[in-house]
């Protein structure tokens, strides 16, 4: 597997998986793979590759059959590269933000046996993993101390700190490899044990959320040189750690070897395994895994100190990974927000974000009311206006629009010079699609009275917009190139609606049949019939009516 951790220009963290099937784009434009908030970065400033077994960084993205290098370049090491090919560790600047690539190594399989516990066990709840760990004697409590009591007490403060600056660490890292890499040391470090693998899973299928399937090892750590080659042939004692997890407690069992029912246990005696602590990694809704640890020495054991400890690690653990997973759901969902909060409703956004499955966002067949609306008279507006202030009134003008069609719960497909393009029925459909379209038209033609305000006072001719609508069958999806893909529609339903939009007058509202018969009965619009239009690859020409929307009092 190999990632791209990334830092951007605003200090926003997350990780990217890189896929040797698909490119991946890098650069400031909505529309890239990784996208960087970053005005130094430009639009689409690099792209990576797979070539020849390896990931390429290359500077700059193809257009037509040329690379079109970035203005600010690609740094791989401080050093400018048109193409690399990346390796383990490779530090990328692109503006002011930082990518680090990484290839993970494959992780080793977890080797289990079902063996059952050993003699003599001891558990803590899960929920008391913090208050137990630093829970003092009454002795202490009423200032009789003796010696062991304040030799206890200084352990409790030791281990406070510990906690403490363990929390600060992981409250940083936004890695589960990485933070699982740091607590397993850290185990290591301050318990007696000499083997300490960290373990994580899926939730189980059949809706048990405490018994995660597929537990893989995440990380691994062993006391020395030797024990760390052997950790491939040594396994893991299935029982305590389903155990754990089942039941939401920490758990130390030992006595392995001189407990009787262990007599043919050989895997476990030839280990060497005497003592073993367990504790699940448990969150309010689930259970991700599982810390696990282990003394081979047969003549040392685990105390309850250590399980103590392991279980208010856990606890922190459990609070890092879910912070992780929360900063790349957020992370993901920022950059789903930009990109579709260009041409879709903020509620409909937000009901793709929080059901992704209730949506159908590949290509479908479905019916739709298709509206397009274009500037009558704005090559001679721009004829007369300095190129700043027609684009900025054509700015204004897209903005009232668009909040016009979002209001309405239609979808923008595109902006067309000075048109533009609308859905409604897609993604979402509802009964009131036709009519929410023609609410809009209406309310489109009824904004340009202010639009004409703002020109008249800059001493500028009006302009005028006219309209056409159709509702019919259409193909909707994600239409384009692997590089670059847009959310719209196509088929016969979209040129009739360009046709009829074509053909309307400044002012004018044309519509098909189709429409009106779409709209519910409640929704009556006053129309008055127009001539029917020929349109290419219809035989019959087409019944065509205009919407007297002066007259209308519905929008």
């Amino acid at each position: 597997m190999a990632l791209l951790h990334i830092t951007d220009g605003s200090g926003r963290r997350w990780q990217y998986t890189l896929s040797p099937q698909l490119p991946c784009t890098i650069g400031r434009a909505p529309d890239n793979c990784i996208v960087l908030n970053d005005p130094r970065a430009s639009r689409h400033h690099a792209h990576v590759t797979f070539a020849g077994g390896a990931f390429v960084l290359v500077d700059g993205t193809i257009v037509g059959s040329r690379i079109k290098r970035s203005a600010n370049k690609v740094l791989v090491q401080g050093q400018p590269r048109t193409e690399h090919q990346l390796q383990d560790g490779d530090q990328i600047k692109i503006g002011n933000s930082l990518l680090r690539f990484e290839q993970a190594t494959a992780v080793a399989a977890v080797n289990y046996d079902n063996q059952p516990l050993g003699r003599t066990q001891m558990t803590i709840p899960v929920r008391e993993a913090l208050s137990v760990v630093l829970r003092t004697s009454d002795a202490v409590a009423s200032a009789r101390l003796s010696t062991t009591e304040i030799a206890a007490l200084r352990r409790k403060a030791d281990i406070l700190a510990l906690l403490y600056e363990l929390s600060k660490t992981l409250a940083l890292v936004f890695d589960p490899e990485v933070i699982f890499n740091q607590v397993t040391e850290i185990i290591l470090r301050v318990t007696p044990a000499d083997r300490v693998v960290a373990l994580l899973g899926d939730q189980s299928p059949d809706g048990d959320r405490n018994t995660p399937t597929e537990l893989r090892q995440i990380a691994a750590r062993a006391r020395n040189a030797q024990l760390t080659e052997q950790m491939r042939d040594l396994t893991i004692g299935r029982t305590i750690t389903s155990k754990a997890m089942r039941e939401r407690v920490a758990l130390l069992s030992q006595d392995a070897t001189a407990d009787a029912q262990f007599g043919s246990a050989q895997s476990i005696i030839s280990q060497g395994v005497r003592s073993t602590i367990c504790a699940p990694l448990a969150g309010e809704s689930c259970v991700y895994g599982a810390l696990y640890a282990d003394r081979l020495d047969p003549h040392a054991v685990f105390t309850r100190d250590d399980l103590e400890l392991l279980s208010a690690i856990a606890a922190q653990t459990t609070v890092a990974l879910e912070n992780a997973r929360s900063h790349k759901r957020l992370a993901r969902e920022e950059v789903a927000r930009s990109n579709y909060g260009r041409f879709l409703p903020e509620y409909v956004v937000r009901q793709m974000l929080e059901h992704p499955e209730s949506f159908q966002l590949g290509g479908t067949n479905q019916t739709i009311t298709v509206l397009f609306a274009d500037v009558r008279g704005f090559t001679r507006l721009a004829e007369h206006a300095p190129p700043t202030q027609v684009v900025e009134l054509l700015n204004k003008y897209f903005t009232a629009m668009t909040e016009i069609i979002f209001a309405h719960g239609g979808t923008l497909d595109k902006y067309i010079g000075d048109g533009l393009m609308a859905l409604f029925g897609a993604p979402t459909a509802t009964p009131q699609d036709a009519a929410h379209a023609v609410q809009v038209a209406i309310a489109m033609q009824r904004q340009m009275t202010h639009v004409n305000a703002d020109l008249r006072a800059g001493g500028l001719p009006e302009i005028h917009i006219g309209i056409g609508l159709h509702t019919g069958e259409a193909t909707v999806g994600y239409i384009g190139s692997e590089r670059r893909t847009e959310y719209t529609a196509i088929g016969d339903t979209v040129n009739l609606a360009a046709r009829l939009e074509s053909n309307a007058r400044p002012g004018q509202i044309l519509l098909s049949e189709s429409v009106i018969q779409a709209c519910l009965p409640a929704d009556t619009f006053p129309v008055v019939q127009q001539p029917p239009l020929s349109v290419k690859n219809r035989i019959q020409p087409v019944p065509v009516y205009e919407m007297s929307w002066q007259n209308d009092v519905t929008g």
